[in-house]
């Protein structure tokens, strides 16, 4: 067969703009292609709420690809460790309590399971904004291109309405100071002061507690919730970031099925 270079063009155009449309409209938007929005991206679309995860970055996985310091191990809690079993990630025991799984195996397979319960991943967009309505709810996102954003380009951006939002930027938490600064009188933690020095221990368990709805219709999870709640940072041990997923699509999927 030989190939033809206009039908690939037309096929990628085409069925890009065709999933793209359709995702213009989701029950959840999740920001952040880290490891607690994946998480929370497989048991968002599990439940059969329509996903989608923005990430600005060319790769998804934020900085769990570099394990610690560059050594591609991370290490899961003994209390995060079905997460891996959920997403069929292979792992052992290093001593009691600690497990230790490659961190390259682990993002592929957080995608893959975020991506084969139904979720829809972007890379390269940024959201620049959120939109907000009468009740002063956030009720969806201001995307534009991440390569327009990295260059300071002046280029209008698109909207995605969504019923709930997903704050997973990490130490930046960006949404979150995107809301704080945008709306006035908006109270969000106290004032999102970022997090504290690493404590592994206190800042995996403020997790469970600092994962939750920080303004109508905006959720915090991972990293991004520490920060708001000037909780400790954790390091290259990611089991609280799972849970933290986890509890952010739980706290998701009981807010839209009570309304």
């Amino acid at each position: 067969m030989e190939l033809d270079e206009l039908i690939i063009t037309r096929a990628i155009v085409d069925e890009f703009s065709k999933v793209f449309i359709d995702y213009t409209d989701v029950d959840v938007a999740l920001v952040g292609g880290g490891p607690a929005n994946l998480v929370a991206a497989k048991y968002l679309a599990e439940a059969g709420l329509k996903t989608v995860l923005f990430e600005k970055k060319l790769s998804i996985g934020g900085g769990m690809w570099g394990g610690g310091m560059m050594f591609p191990r991370i290490v899961v809690q003994e209390d995060a460790k079905h997460i891996l079993d959920d997403f069929d990630i292979n792992y052992h025991e290093y001593e009691e309590g600690y497990y230790v799984a490659s961190s390259v195996e682990s993002v592929a397979k957080l995608i893959c399971g975020a991506t084969e319960a139904g979720a829809e991943i972007f890379n390269l967009i940024d959201v620049e904004d959120v939109m907000i309505r009468e009740n002063d709810a956030v009720c969806g996102l201001v995307i534009n291109w991440g390569t327009v954003s990295m260059t300071g380009l002046h280029v209008d951006p698109l909207a995605i309405k969504a019923k709930v939002v997903i704050d997973g930027t990490g130490h930046d938490a960006g949404i979150c100071n995107t809301v704080l600064r945008k709306i006035p009188g908006a109270e969000i933690g106290s004032g999102i002061p970022g997090e504290k020095p690493m404590w592994a221990d206190v800042g995996e368990r403020a997790l469970m507690d600092t994962t939750k709805e920080v303004y109508p219709g905006l959720i915090a999870a991972g990293m991004a919730a520490n920060a708001v709640a000037g909780a400790h940072r954790m390091g290259p041990v990611f089991g609280g970031m799972m849970l933290s997923g986890k509890r952010a699509a739980e706290i998701a999927i009981e807010k839209l099925r009570n309304e």
